[in-house]
């Protein structure tokens, strides 16, 4: 296979990924990079044109096998693993493969940890770090309070955070419609704190900084564009840092309020559809950080508790 052709494929694929498939252009550009060390293993680019037809299941597994003698972590493998199965089902159903060999491709158990998440105390004090800086009215400052406050109360990833427009939010009904993976969109409430930081931005934050490069976006950047997630990162790590507790990063906050609201009681099945988990074994993680919770729960219902 040509270098031209390998890449007319590998292009191809990402379309189906990105327009068919619905993944985001994140999902897509690791699915990218997974593929097209792939094709590199198997030597397809300037091969024969039937390197990538005599693909088959052996092949997968030494690729793989490969990258875990460099020492790449099993989360990175069982990506990869998803990407390859992905690309076998696309390329055969497309007429590049004779079968799906990727179909009993087995992913590598990915590692179990949770990235740090900070108790009830310590993110009030963070919450109140942020309050308390926004007390100048500075545009900036009101915004990383809003910012903060709602990554807590809604538990929402960065990027669906920062890709919500103004428009998205209803200060009645203190909620926010986001766009989560897959673009699937979903409707998550939010507290008092957190709605009194968002209005107090969009009245007197946003106004300052908005501009013709804002199109309706409800975080905005200090140029007046769509706020960047880096900046939040930046962010959230001086406010850990002026708090005085554990430095995270924004997907820390998420996993933050889905332990809080396990240890407050709320069910799994709210978790995860406040997380916008598609599987309720991703939701299920957070049940071993909650460990008083559990206990609770079997003395109150076990006969023999």
């Amino acid at each position: 296979m040509s270098v031209e052709a390998d890449r007319e494929v590998l292009d191809a694929f990402l379309r189906h990924l990105a327009l068919q498939r619905g993944m985001s252009p994140h999902t897509v550009r690791a699915y990218a990079g997974d593929v097209l060390d792939l094709l590199t293993y198997l030597g397809a680019a300037g091969a024969a044109p039937t390197a990538l037809a005599s693909l088959d299941l052996t092949d997968l597994r030494g690729w793989l096998a490969a990258q875990q003698r460099r020492g790449m972590s099993r989360a990175t493998l069982a990506r990869r693993a998803a990407a390859a199965r992905a690309f076998s089902r696309w390329a055969h159903r497309s007429g590049h493969l004779p079968a799906d060999v990727g179909a009993r491709l087995r992913s590598p158990r990915a590692d179990r940890h949770l990235p740090t998440v900070l108790g009830v105390d310590d993110t009030a004090r963070l919450l109140a770090a942020a309050q308390e800086r926004a007390a100048d009215d500075e545009p900036l400052h009101l915004r990383d309070w809003a910012a903060l406050e709602l990554l807590y109360a809604c538990g929402v990833r960065i990027s669906e955070l920062v890709g919500a427009d103004v428009d998205d939010v209803d200060l009645a009904e203190r909620t926010v419609r986001v766009l989560g993976k897959g673009g699937k969109e979903r409707v998550v409430p939010f507290g008092v704190p957190a709605a009194r930081a968002t209005a107090a931005w969009l009245e007197r934050g946003r106004p300052a900084l908005a501009g013709p490069t804002s199109a309706g976006a409800l975080l905005l950047g200090a140029r007046g564009a769509r706020l960047d997630p880096r900046t939040v990162r930046e962010v959230l790590h001086r406010l850990t840092a002026a708090a005085g507790v554990h430095d995270l990063a924004p997907h820390g906050l998420r996993h933050t309020a889905a332990t809080h609201l396990l240890a407050g009681g709320s069910d799994l099945r709210t978790v995860q559809e406040v997380l916008g988990h598609a599987s309720l074994a991703t939701t299920q993680r957070y049940t071993h950080v909650t460990p008083e919770r559990l206990r609770a729960a079997y003395g109150q219902a076990h006969p023999r508790a």
